[in-house]
């Protein structure tokens, strides 16, 4: 069982943006497990189902087929020391898969370590797994402002490497093909060659993109599921206006986030007295999806509720929503979700990434107090004040307070 400061800080592991939790999760386990790079891979996460740290020779070359690999070895809910393929190599790996399905990989900073013991490494993972798993089940904020850079991120790059490669290959088909080349059959075998890695390519573009986007009739055919289940003991009629099914595939992000706006609503009619009908609808234009849930009731929506309930994913992704609750008419929410994000503000400084702790952190550290003092402070150990400073510094690109407490001042986060 970890010590309670051992505690504090595996809080402070799952409360950060999920976009950085790779990197929390990693200076966590550094004193228990030495490791030169961890990996945490789950499908639940469409924008980057791999969030990976440390080595980068490592971390830059895991591929989906690696993990996928190496979890059907692992037995759910252990931990094992194995030897696998990870970044193009052979590695000795340890290795946890979660009963949800996630998988956890720490590459040991030797390849002869063995686990270390006692190593409840399974137990301390699978709080980490199901801190992941309920930010993507309910939209949060943090899930979907990292899912949706990394899927426009991801989009570039494979859109990018495509048409590189592509040309390269045509390229390539055009010049064997040349009736001026000798040996036909060097040329025709080459050819060949060279056409199954054209053709294995845009397969592989294509279904890198598949993961990262989802059908919006397919989308919808889940919330209807979902919300069916949910009211399946409420007297309410239920109305479903499905999407087209020739509609643009939507980003994962997007369609997570849209599932969870419309069940908040719908929960949030099913709590007015006499509800008799609901209707719940999506549709889309070309830039937005748009949710409409309405029903024939008395009209005593719980606008403000709502609408708090809402604002956070709302502004997250740059949605509208706009509720109207009209006694003895009804109540009305619709919801319009853009497909693409705003471009970012060039001018945003680089303390904005840190997260609640980091910011009270480094607002005393640019006051000149240590670590010491800082404990004290906040009500948090001396070795949970070092965590944050490390974990800070990374972030902000500096190696010393001193480089911090600069940028803590120029971004105005330094007042008492």
């Amino acid at each position: 069982m970890p010590e309670p400061a051992g505690l504090t800080a595996l809080r402070e592991v799952i409360e950060g943006p999920l976009r950085e939790i790779a990197d929390r999760f990693s200076r966590f386990l550094a004193d228990g497990w030495p490791h030169q790079a961890l990996v945490i891979f789950t499908r639940e996460c469409t924008g980057r189902p791999r969030k990976v740290t440390g080595t980068r020779d490592i971390t830059d070359k895991v591929t989906i087929a690696e993990l996928e690999a190496l979890k059907a070895d692992v037995p759910p809910g252990r931990q094992v020391t194995t030897t696998a393929t990870l970044g193009g190599a052979v590695r000795t790996v340890w290795a946890v898969q979660d009963p949800i399905g996630t998988l956890l990989v720490l590459v040991p900073r030797s390849s002869r370590a063995r686990f270390p013991q006692p190593a409840p490494l399974a137990e301390v993972f699978g709080i980490v797994a199901t801190s992941i798993r309920q930010q993507v089940t309910q939209a949060s904020p943090d899930y979907l402002a990292e899912s949706r850079a990394a899927s426009s991120e991801r989009a570039r790059t494979i859109a990018e490497m495509a048409a590189a490669h592509e040309t390269a290959l045509v390229t390539v088909l055009t010049t064997l093909r040349s009736s001026r080349l000798d040996d036909h059959r060097a040329r025709l075998a080459a050819t060949d060659t060279a056409s199954a890695a054209l053709v294995a390519l845009r397969s592989a573009q294509k279904t890198d993109l598949a993961q990262s986007e989802e059908p919006m009739h397919t989308a919808f055919a889940r919330l209807r599921r979902e919300i069916r289940q949910m009211l399946r003991h409420h007297d309410a009629q239920l109305d479903f206006a499905a999407p087209p099914k020739n509609g643009r595939p939507i980003p994962g992000e997007i369609a997570h986030a849209a599932r969870a706006m419309t069940r908040t609503a719908v929960l949030t009619f099913t709590s007015q007295p006499e509800l008799t009908r609901l209707r719940v609808a999506w549709s889309n234009d070309s830039t937005a999806l748009h949710l409409d849930v309405r029903d024939q009731g008395s009209g005593s929506l719980d606008s403000a509720g709502l609408r708090l309930q809402l604002d956070g994913r709302a502004k997250t992704l740059g949605a509208t929503v706009e509720i109207d609750a009209l006694p003895g008419w009804g109540s009305h929410v619709a919801i319009s979700v853009p497909f693409d994000p705003a471009g970012g503000r060039p001018d945003e400084t680089l303390p904005s990434t840190l997260n609640r702790r980091e910011l009270e952190v480094l607002r005393l550290v640019a006051q000149g107090q240590r670590n010491k003092t800082i404990a004290v402070a906040l009500g948090i150990t001396e070795r949970t004040v070092k965590f944050h400073v490390t974990g800070l510094l990374k972030k902000l690109g500096v190696t010393s307070r001193g480089e911090a407490a600069a940028l803590a001042s120029s971004a105005g986060i330094t007042g008492l």
